[in-house]
């Protein structure tokens, strides 16, 4: 496979990565494309000695770095000022070793070629990302997922971060019904429901009431969310998953969660 389809490959992960990075389908996909245009640009950005997908993370973050790791939104106001103030606080590196730990996958020894730390560093910047950012925001978070073992497993995960879970719904009519009762500062949903509706169905019609609500979605198959067309999601934990990406993706979509319920 020629390099520019083993690059191909990757792309949905950057993305995703992106994304989750910046609080921002428009911000993260121009910094993905920013990449790309470098590594043609500069063939050399791309270090032979790495896998692809490690090759295309080093080259984006080295992009992420030089432009001084900003942050961008969708919105013109709020998010952005709240995401800001909230990333003012918190010890450079942190929420890219975390991301690239939960989100993606990657070793230790891997971050650390990425952001080009040793291994060790790239541990202690993701503790330190986890105890920083469960100090941020805590808020009120929407289950919807059918399969009662893993709701009970995100409840809990949820639960011991220290926020407070509103209930939580295996359908469509009990995921609406369930956010029109209470207000959620975010919303974690699996894709197919009990009673065969969809869960990005319901979803979409939570944020007509809520449109700032952060999501996170939940799918076997997270490249067939991130297809190029609007909008797509910023947060997706793929399954099987872990507490670890649970705890990530949460810490994540409320640290850019721009209600004003949540106490920072």
């Amino acid at each position: 496979m020629s390099m520019s389809l083993q690059i191909a490959k990757e792309l949905p992960f950057l993305r995703r990565y992106a994304r989750a990075l910046t609080g921002s389908q428009t911000t993260g996909d121009r910094y993905a494309a920013a990449t790309l245009e470098a590594i043609l640009e500069d063939r050399t950005l791309l270090d032979s000695n790495l896998s692809p997908k490690l090759a295309l993370f080093q080259a984006f973050h080295s992009v992420w770095q030089t432009s001084g790791a900003p942050i961008g939104s969708d919105q013109v106001e709020g998010i952005e000022e709240r995401a800001q103030s909230l990333l003012a606080r918190l010890t450079p590196n942190t929420r890219e070793a975390l991301l690239l730990r939960a989100l993606e996958e990657f070793s230790f020894a891997e971050i650390g070629e990425i952001i080009r730390v040793s291994k060790g560093e790239a541990q202690e910047l993701v503790a330190i990302a986890y105890h920083e950012m469960s100090k941020s925001v805590q808020g009120r978070v929407q289950i919807i997922e059918d399969e009662p073992l893993i709701a009970l497993d995100i409840k809990s995960i949820v639960k011991d971060m220290g926020h407070h879970v509103t209930g939580i719904a295996r359908t469509h009519a009990e995921a609406v019904a369930l956010g029109n009762r209470e207000r959620p500062d975010l919303i974690l949903a699996d894709i197919h429901l009990a009673d065969d509706s969809s869960g990005v169905d319901a979803v979409i019609e939570l944020l007509k009431e809520y449109p700032d609500t952060p999501v996170i979605f939940i799918t076997a198959y997270p490249e067939r969310l991130l297809t190029g067309e609007k909008p797509e999601p910023a947060f997706l934990i793929p399954k099987p998953f872990d507490e670890e990406q649970v705890r990530s993706a949460v810490s994540q979509a409320m640290f850019f969660a721009s209600t004003q319920t949540l106490s920072a």
